[in-house]
């Protein structure tokens, strides 16, 4: 997503096929195995709004029903339109359609004294938890990266008795280097476990990294994560920015969400409409080749991704 102007143990024996062997050709909620042994939940997938933005701005409550006809568990706001000030109806509205606000993009000022009554009360009133900035200069700023974190840090613990959390989004800057780390890892090493790192393993292959290995060198920090589909230079001819026929393995991510991540929300972005298609469209399309991947039908290796660098 362009930024923003608007614990647990698992099971050991479950590998990466058997996870995938669960699920059904027609799941969108995934099976995985969470908490004790013998115990089961199961991973929803939700729509970053920000994929049909210009659909939520002609008509974000047909923009709702649309992505919840198609079989979405959830929403992830990116603005709220003629909601902004009536929580009630959003929620009633979300509630009519069978969806879950599974997190919010905004600002780090709504993390602000002055904002932060206000940002806890309309998201506990519409059920949102994850809280997470997409983007802020500071991230990657020598003098401001340490006092960033320490607001993360305060807001992570203003918000856990209350059920909620904070977290980061990367785009591709956060993965230059200070030094010998890159910044999202300082900013991992700066911020407690409570602090949420929603990667976008898209961005995360466009710079070169395997967002498989990121999400396992951070365990349980991967609450949400965002399956956008991208295509990596050398991939241009042969494939598209659809899920399942794009550049990332995301077979491998899926497993590291199931067996180290956390992952309490699977994040649908589309941010690129090919073939003259429309964003609804490319969207739809994206959920299904989800699914077929989920299910075991699209495992394209990435071998062609050389010189890609673990972190």
């Amino acid at each position: 997503m362009t930024p923003a102007t608007s614990p647990d143990a698992r099971t050991r024996d479950w590998t990466r096929r058997s996870v995938l062997r669960t699920l059904g050709l027609g799941a969108v909620a995934l099976a995985i195995p969470r908490g004790s042994a013998g115990t089961s939940a199961a991973i929803p997938v939700a729509v970053q709004l920000y994929s049909v933005r210009e659909d939520c701005r002609a008509d974000f409550d047909a923009a709702l029903a649309a992505v919840a006809a198609m079989g979405f568990a959830g929403v992830e706001f990116a603005g709220y339109y003629h909601y902004e000030n009536r929580p009630a109806d959003l929620r009633k509205r979300l509630d009519d359609l069978n969806l879950r606000a599974a997190g919010t993009h905004l600002r780090t000022s709504a993390f602000d004294d002055a904002n932060m009554a206000r940002t806890i009360d309309f998201h506990q009133a519409i059920g949102c938890r994850f809280l997470i900035v997409p983007g802020d200069p500071a991230f990657t700023d020598p003098e401001k990266s340490r006092a960033l974190a320490e607001l993360f840090n305060g807001t992570a613990a203003r918000l856990k008795p209350l059920g909620m959390a904070c977290g980061f989004h990367n785009h591709q800057s956060e993965f230059a280097t200070d030094g010998a780390k890159t910044w999202w890892d300082l900013f991992a090493e700066r911020t407690t476990p409570d602090v949420i790192l929603q990667q976008d393993c898209g961005w995360t292959t466009m710079a070169g990294l395997d967002p498989a290995a990121l999400i396992r060198k951070h365990p349980g920090r991967t609450k949400s994560t965002h399956f956008k589909p991208v295509v990596l230079p050398q991939h241009a001819q042969a494939r598209k920015p659809l899920l399942g026929e794009d550049s990332v393995d995301w077979a491998a991510v899926y497993a590291a969400c199931v067996e180290a991540g956390g992952t309490e929300w699977i994040v649908v972005e589309q941010e690129e409409y090919p073939d003259g298609r429309s964003p609804m469209d490319c969207t739809r399309r994206s959920l299904a080749g989800l699914r077929k991947i989920l299910a075991g039908g699209n495992r394209r290796p990435i071998a062609a991704r050389a010189g890609t660098r673990r972190p």
